[in-house]
């Protein structure tokens, strides 16, 4: 008899703990600021505001995967990712709520009023925040504008303009006029090269045609490339990589084209996200020789890499500039802190051994929660500069 995989009961229980105590964590803290604590709310209030807590905490998870999941249900999709997004400003600020506390409890303020005053202030500021970071999520991004000097580049490709795109994430909620205005800038800013380094969708080619339609009409005097981000290996990565060919884009799956003007020429290459390797999507990994193969090594190099991370594999390969996203420039404060944790920067522009730069978008559009807070997003014009004589 043929043996089957053996079940591991103890590995499930350790993630259902781990479920269990972030959920806790999450919904917990902001029920006994805002609910429990000293508050001593009339019971009418009390008990409604635990069973919206409860109710919340018990609905997230089954949302996230009916919307995350195989499914891919772009409704549960949005309310889950709400959610996580309201949830996770309410955590922050019940935790700064309760240094509050401790300042009002020091000046001799008793509860109740020590704790309505706590949950007044997280509750506005909450909003305040939710209500300014929906909107900075869902508008056009605004043009961040960088000059990059590589001491390589030929005076012929002076004053060369990249646009760099990342981490569209077109996702549950429909942004195709998002999408347009988004077109529209780029190709206000008459752009010599666009790169997108990836990100581009949360879901399936079929389910966001539509939404990357715009990226067609893009515009680029000599080039428009793309590299995969780590959520194409969620979605199909090969289709999205054969999609944006089919758009009129180079997908630079660890391959380069060379850019020329002026009698001076530009090694453009890519190469596949960090975790393609472990995808299972065959031929996708991380090759920084494939992608330099047979170019000249005199040549000044512009690598697409979706993480910053990658800019080890610049280093060691002699990479003039990096461009990347991913980090979203943490996207939710204080999310930046735990960014930092994995990856070496979170956004602009930073140095790497004796030649190589990088540049680290804050990302063009969202992932996930549909607001930004204290991280806005952006559409790079990166303007590359040859050494003054």
């Amino acid at each position: 008899m043929e043996a089957g995989p053996r079940r591991r009961p103890g590995r499930a229980a350790r993630f259902a703990l781990v479920v269990a105590a972030v959920l806790a964590l999450l919904f917990g803290v902001p029920w006994w600021t805002l609910v429990w604590s000293g508050n001593d709310w009339p019971t009418p209030v009390f008990v409604a505001g635990t069973v919206v807590f409860a109710a919340a905490a018990a609905a997230f998870p089954l949302l996230m995967v009916s919307g995350h999941g195989g499914r891919h249900r772009d409704g549960a999709a949005r309310i889950a990712d709400t959610l996580l997004g309201v949830v996770w400003v309410l955590l922050v600020w019940s935790l700064l709520g309760n240094v509050l506390s401790l300042v009002l409890r020091a000046a001799g303020v008793g509860d109740p009023a020590r704790s309505r005053i706590v949950t007044a202030a997280v509750a506005v500021i909450a909003l305040v925040l939710l209500l300014w970071g929906h909107w900075e999520a869902m508008r056009v991004s605004r043009v961040q504008r960088v000059d990059v000097t590589l001491p390589r580049l030929g005076a012929g490709l002076d004053g060369l303009r990249v646009v760099l795109l990342t981490d569209t994430h077109y996702g549950p909620i429909d942004r195709a006029r998002w999408s347009r205005g988004v077109t529209a800038v780029v190709n206000s800013l008459e752009p010599d090269i666009v790169a997108h380094t990836g990100d581009i969708a949360d879901g399936e080619v079929a389910q966001r045609r539509e939404m990357a339609a715009p990226l067609g009409d893009v515009r680029a005097a000599l080039a428009r490339v793309y590299v995969t981000g780590n959520h194409e290996y969620f979605s199909g990565a090969q289709r999205w990589v054969e999609h944006m060919a089919s758009l009129g884009w180079e997908a630079l799956h660890n391959r380069h084209v060379i850019v020329s003007r002026g009698g001076d020429s530009l090694v453009v290459a890519g190469v596949d996200d960090r975790t393609a390797a472990g995808s299972g999507v065959p031929g996708h990994h991380m090759d920084h020789d494939a992608a330099l193969g047979g170019a000249d090594p005199g040549l000044p190099v512009l690598l697409l890499a979706h993480q910053p991370q990658q800019v080890t594999g610049a280093v060691a390969h002699g990479v003039d500039l990096q461009l990347s996203g991913h980090t979203h420039g943490g996207q939710m404060w204080p999310f930046h802190y735990l960014v930092r944790l994995d990856q070496p920067v979170l956004q602009g522009l930073s140095r790497h051994g004796e030649r190589t730069q990088l540049y680290t978008s804050r990302g063009t559009g969202f992932w996930g929660p549909p607001f930004r807070i204290f991280a806005p997003s952006e559409i790079t014009l990166l303007t590359l500069h040859a050494p003054r004589p």
